[in-house]
């Protein structure tokens, strides 16, 4: 996950906030577009994020 942070803030010129945010909107938006696979998807997210912004991804 940290890698994909990385990669938001050089590429989309955001800030950390920033591009956790918008991962969280990706999850999100990944859950209502795959309900069947919303607690895959948590565990996903939950799995690779980072252990202080893992509250943040809920």
């Amino acid at each position: 996950m940290k890698e994909l942070i990385d990669q938001l803030k050089k590429e989309a010129d955001i800030s950390e906030s920033q591009a956790l945010e918008a991962i969280r909107i990706i999850k999100e938006y990944a859950k209502k577009k795959l309900p069947l696979f919303g607690g895959a998807i948590d565990k996903l997210f939950d799995k690779y994020a980072p252990r202080q912004e893992e509250d943040f991804l809920d």
